[in-house]
């Protein structure tokens, strides 16, 4: 009976979306599994060409500034040319690039083709969340950017873990793969999704082509945007400052770390689209992102808890960040598209890109040096006030005039 009863959520909960949406989830799925030069980027400099750990993070900090100037002119493009013709051109341009990037041989010559690269890989993600808003329907909107983050994380994962695999035979070979993955992904899209093949994207593009109001003027979207800065700055610890401190300070070995940050991507493949069917529409967006900020918060203090038991500390609080990520994440994009004009989505998704992409060149860098200098115990105890004024303030976003997302 209870296996029965699960069967039936998750059906219901996976039920009722667009062929569309899942032809989008089915292409991130592609492109975000040969994910591999990214990740293995420092690596690959240091190790291969014999950099400074300070040369190879200035490139990374080069591919955040690209990735910042490709959202922006991804956003402009998807209102005025529209949002598959951007996809399309990313995915191949990005696919070329990745390419190219592998043949460089010289430090400048890297510097440069990184910068381009990056422009063009990260121009995808305004016109891609553009897209899941134009095949989904408000009800299940939410659900929709759901299933598209779950294609992330799945992909990310097997990326990961392949490019782990290739690596330790040859650097170049991550290059030529992560190159045709986004090639193939393109494919895939024109195949699925391009105007003359599918009657949906058709109808969605020949709309006459009105630019609405500016998401710059809007002065609520903009402060929500600085929120999303913040929190985002604060989330990426996850990825950075967590695994050092659960290494350094925990004295977990590097297995049991790899296992619990896969425990991350687990959690969000069983439990957010059911929480997610279960939740949308029964209260505003804002409502439940700000207890996930509430949530991401008490994974901070518990971080910092006595020393009873490290393993199972580490556990709950990769327990606590995840639901915070599943509360928040999937109800930002149901905010911000809510808000949105159809014809200027585009300025709206761009600027939410840049947030991410800001904090995320960032943020690793900024914890680093707040625990180097001061400790990690100051750093969970810096993170946890700061997302708990951000429940706050996201709280009061919300406005009884405004839409009700």
């Amino acid at each position: 009976m209870i296996i029965t009863r699960a069967f039936s959520l998750y059906k219901k909960a996976y039920g009722g979306l667009s062929s569309g949406t899942w032809w989008l989830s089915l292409v991130m799925l592609v492109n975000r599994m040969g994910t591999m030069v990214v990740p293995f980027m420092t690596m690959y400099l240091t190790q291969q060409f014999g950099v400074s750990i300070a040369k190879a993070g200035f490139v990374m900090s080069i591919f955040g500034l690209g990735a910042i100037t490709g959202a922006l002119i991804g956003g402009k493009l998807v209102d005025s040319i529209g949002y598959y013709y951007v996809q399309l051109t990313a995915l191949l341009g990005g696919g070329v690039m990745f390419i190219v990037l592998g043949q460089m041989h010289s430090y400048n010559s890297i510097c440069i083709t990184t910068f381009f690269l990056a422009m063009l890989n990260e121009s995808f993600r305004p016109a891609n969340t553009v897209a899941i808003a134009l095949y989904s329907k408000e009800e299940n909107r939410t659900r929709s950017y759901s299933v598209n983050r779950l294609s992330i994380n799945v992909g990310w994962a097997v990326g990961g873990a392949l490019g782990g695999l290739l690596a330790s035979f040859n650097y170049h070979l991550l290059f030529w793969v992560d190159g045709i993955s986004n090639i193939a992904a393109a494919i895939l899209l024109y195949i699925t999704l391009s105007p003359g093949r599918n009657p949906s994207t058709e109808k969605i593009s020949k709309q006459k082509n009105i630019i609405g109001d500016s998401a710059y003027k809007d002065k609520t979207y903009i402060a929500f945007i600085l929120l999303t800065f913040i929190f985002a700055f604060c989330f990426f610890q996850m990825f950075t400052t967590i695994p050092v401190f659960f290494r350094e300070k925990f004295q977990l070995s590097i297995f049991f770390i790899g296992v619990i940050m896969a425990l991350n991507g687990v959690i969000i493949a069983v439990f957010e689209m059911i929480t997610i069917f279960t939740l949308e529409g029964k209260r505003p967006s804002l409502h439940f992102i700000s207890s996930g900020m509430l949530l991401v918060a008490v994974s901070f203090l518990l971080l910092n808890l006595p020393p009873l038991n490290h393993a199972a500390i580490a556990l709950i609080a990769m327990v606590f960040l995840t639901f915070g990520e599943i509360f928040s994440m999937p109800f930002m994009n149901a905010w911000w598209i809510g808000r949105a004009q159809k014809n200027n989505r585009g300025q709206y998704a761009a600027l939410f890109t840049v947030a991410w992409a800001s904090a995320q060149a960032i943020g690793p860098f900024a914890g680093s040096l707040i625990a180097e200098y001061f400790s990690f115990k100051m750093l969970w105890y810096v993170l946890a006030i700061v997302c708990v004024l951000l429940a706050f303030f996201y709280r009061r976003l919300h406005k009884p005039a405004d839409l009700p997302v």
